[in-house]
C-alpha cells in the first residue's frame, strides 16, 4: 500500500484499546491494564501472570536502585539468560557499581570494580563505558561529572527495557508491542515520502512532536 494512503485509513476504537493493552502488559502496568479492560469491556490476552510478576519485581528492582538483586531474580529465572546477553549483564553491574558510589561506597565500589566489571574490559566495545564508570570515584560529587549519564534515571530505565524485552524473549513472548512495531512502521513510511517528495514536503517524524498536534 502507498504510505500516502495511511492517513484514510479508519482505526477501530478496538484495535486502539488492544494496542493499548498489550503496550501495558508488556510493560508489567497489570492493575492500569485491569482498569482498562473493567472501564471499556474489552477482554484481556491470555497471559503468563507468573512470568508477568516477576518481570515486574525485577524491573521493580532496577528502578529502586537495586540492580544487583535484580541480576540474582534474572538468573533464577534462566541460569544462562545474562551469560548469552553480555551486553546487558555489563550495564547491570555498572548499575550496581553506580549505586556504591551514591551510597560512599568507595572502596566496596572498588573492590567490586576489580572482580566483575575489569574482565569485561578485556573486550573493546565495554572499554569506553568502563573507563566512565571507573571515573566516577575520582569525583566528590558524581552527579556533576560529565559521566553524569551513568547515574541518570534515563539510563536505569532503558536498561530496565532491555531486560524486561531479554526476559520476554526467554518465555517465548514478542519482545516489542505491537505499539512499538507500529511506529516504527509510521518512521519507515514518513523515510519512504521523504525520499520520494523532498525533505520539505514531509519532515521525519518525531513522536514528541506528533503528541504536541
Amino acid at each position: 500500500m502507498d504510505p500516502r494512503q495511511f492517513e484514510h485509513i479508519v482505526v477501530k476504537d478496538n484495535d486502539i484499546q488492544s494496542i493499548v493493552m498489550s503496550y501495558l502488559l508488556h510493560n508489567c502496568f497489570d492493575e492500569t491494564a485491569d482498569s482498562l479492560a473493567s472501564t471499556t469491556g474489552i477482554n484481556q490476552p491470555v497471559i503468563d501472570r507468573d512470568n508477568l510478576e516477576r518481570r515486574k519485581q525485577i524491573m521493580h528492582c532496577i528502578l529502586e536502585k537495586k540492580a544487583l538483586k535484580a541480576v540474582e531474580l534474572t538468573e533464577q529465572l534462566g541460569q544462562d539468560l545474562l551469560e548469552k546477553n553480555k551486553d546487558l549483564h555489563f550495564d547491570l553491574l555498572c548499575l550496581h557499581f553506580v549505586e556504591l558510589i551514591c551510597d560512599g561506597k568507595s572502596k566496596e565500589a572498588l573492590e567490586f570494580a576489580k572482580t566483575s566489571l575489569a574482565p569485561f574490559g578485556m573486550v573493546q566495545k565495554y572499554v569506553g563505558k568502563l573507563e566512565d564508570a571507573i571515573a566516577l570515584l575520582a569525583y566528590e560529587d558524581p552527579e556533576k561529572s560529565p559521566m553524569f549519564y551513568l547515574l541518570s534515571s534515563e539510563y536505569r530505565q532503558q536498561v530496565a527495557d532491555d531486560l524486561n524485552r531479554t526476559l520476554l524473549e526467554h518465555a517465548n513472548h514478542p519482545s516489542y508491542t505491537p505499539m512499538e512495531r507500529l511506529l516504527q512502521q509510521v518512521t519507515v513510511a514518513r523515510q519512504y515520502l521523504t525520499e520520494e517528495n523532498g525533505k520539505d514536503a514531509f519532515p521525519p517524524f518525531s513522536l514528541k512532536d506528533y503528541v504536541k498536534g
